[in-house]
């Protein structure tokens, strides 16, 4: 059985068949739950179809990966860097088709599907250094012939459950860093990108084979919210990393938490982007095109509200406006594309819903606000000029709308940044040094990710990425994140033959 269209067949390249099992498990291939159609967002035809996961599936590999722990856990953290290196190498190699892949299955143009492959990639790259440095320390100890030592261990298996809007990359923060730290991974792809996993999967397995290594030490499965309850409620899985919505994130934590388990949540972005009287006006413009309208608005750094200093309120507009006339929409796979369609038609209708809700909030629509009418789910990037205090304007739409409002001083603007429940990424825009490092500083932005003439999305993966507040509170990719996925171990020796106590006391 071949595929429904002939652009569809670079797909057998990455090993996608019209008709696939959706479960890695223990080294197979199988899939006993529903079987669901992948659909293209700019069409909503079928690419292909996928057999989920059944929790029988899921108990099995769960089995299966315990097992590997324990082979995985004792190589070394630099071999197992080398088999990491290895995985990006594959991907090196499939750079091209598995970009197209996610430009096909998720909906964003093709140099951002190309992009998010590289970011694992370079994650991968990040992961091989790191694990020749996954250091301890040495603590002075207050008692004589004694020795204090931090070791850091790995926890055993991390449960990573991925988004849409980025179904692979996320994958890459979290796996490249639980392998070389020492985990076996369990991965639960967004139901609606399953493509994207099971590609994924096939060039982690051929490493992992090549090898002679457990293929259980990366076990997948595609399927619905039943298999993502049950890794949260898994005693086996130490931490469980989830992206996605605020409101599932706390159901997850909360899941998680009743079991003793740890969290790493990566959820809603609210990100503002404040343009004071002093800055470059043209550089403004192009990044607020660039973070409000890139990835149709689903990003979770997106830029979702302009707030700009009233001296220049009317003349940044006007050439926003302007911008906003030239970005082409379309089939997110042709050159010149800049805006794809949203995800699903549930995502569509979301849109026609949340601009009901702006207008009925006073808000005015000065470009955009409508669905485009074709077999996609395509919409009109939208500019809507709101008050700060309207309720919508607290609220996530995941969709390329921006809500514009004015300042008098700077207070005011990083009060309006800070004013909603979500604290994932901001920026400034000026050239003040006084304003910049306020804004930085304990007074300024209260998100995880404070950026400065540049846009609220496009992070790199050296730094640790993550927000505040509703947001959750996780931290991914560089910095020290990896310590999130080891297990601290305070060890103090005693190498004398005398039992002195500390504080000073004398017990007997």
């Amino acid at each position: 059985m071949g595929f429904a269209k002939k652009e569809y067949e670079f797909l057998s390249e990455i090993g996608i068949e019209a008709s696939n099992p959706g479960c890695f498990v223990n080294g197979v291939w199988k899939g006993n739950g529903a079987v669901v159609s992948s659909l293209n967002p700019s069409s909503n035809q079928t690419i292909a179809q996928v057999s989920e996961g059944s929790l029988d599936d899921y108990e099995e590999g769960m089995q299966a990966c315990s097992e590997a722990t324990k082979i995985w856990m004792q190589i070394p953290a630099p071999k197992r860097g080398e088999i990491v290196r290895q995985i990006g190498d594959a991907l090196r190699g499939k750079l091209q088709q598995l970009g197209r892949l996610v430009s096909l299955e998720m909906g964003k143009i093709l140099p951002e599907g190309i992009g998010e492959v590289q970011e694992i990639i370079d994650m991968c790259d990040f992961a091989v250094g790191l694990s020749r440095q996954l250091n301890g320390s040495i603590i002075p100890s207050e008692r004589p012939n004694h020795m204090m030592l931090e070791m850091w261990n790995p926890l055993g298996i991390v449960g990573v459950i991925t988004a849409f809007n980025f179904p692979c990359a996320v994958l890459g923060w979290n796996a490249c860093l639980a392998l070389v730290c020492g985990n076996c991974v369990v991965w639960k792809g967004a139901p609606t990108t399953p493509l994207i996993t099971i590609a994924m999967t096939k060039l982690v397995a051929e490493v992992l084979e090549k090898n002679n290594l457990p293929t259980a030490i990366f076990t997948v499965f595609c399927g619905g919210s039943e298999i993502g309850q049950a890794i949260s409620k898994d005693t086996r899985i130490p931490l469980v990393s989830f992206t996605g919505s605020s409101k599932v994130g706390l159901m997850v934590q909360q899941t998680v938490n009743q079991r003793y388990g740890k969290c790493l949540l990566e959820l809603s972005g609210n990100n503002a982007i404040i343009v004071m009287d002093d800055a470059d006006i043209q550089l403004a413009v192009r990044s607020v095109l660039f973070a409000a309208v890139g990835t149709a608005g689903q990003r979770c750094t997106t830029c979702r509200r302009l707030i700009l200093h009233e001296s220049i309120y009317q003349s940044f507009l006007e050439q926003l406006l302007q911008v906003y006339k030239q970005v082409k929409i379309g089939d997110p796979l042709e050159k010149g594309t800049l805006l794809g369609p949203l995800h699903t038609a549930g995502s569509r209708e979301g849109f026609k819903k949340g601009i009901d809700i702006i207008k009925s909030q006073g808000g005015k629509i000065l470009t955009g606000g409508s669905v485009i009418e074709s077999e996609g789910n395509f919409v009109q990037p939208t500019i809507v000029e709101i008050s700060s205090d309207a309720g919508v304007v607290k609220e996530e739409l995941f969709a390329p709308v921006l809500y514009v409002m004015k300042f008098k001083t700077l207070k005011e603007a990083i009060d309006i940044n800070n004013s909603v429940p979500q604290g994932l990424s901001s920026s400034i825009f000026t050239n003040k040094p006084e304003i910049i490092f306020k804004w930085i500083g304990p007074n300024g932005s209260d998100c995880g990710i404070v950026n400065v003439n540049i846009p609220t999305n496009g992070a790199e993966i050296g730094g640790a990425f993550g927000g505040e507040k509703a947001t959750g509170g996780g931290r991914e990719a560089g910095s020290d994140s990896w310590k999130q996925y080891m297990r601290r171990a305070t060890c103090t020796i005693n190498y004398g033959h005398e039992l002195p106590l500390a504080q000073g006391i004398n017990f007997g």
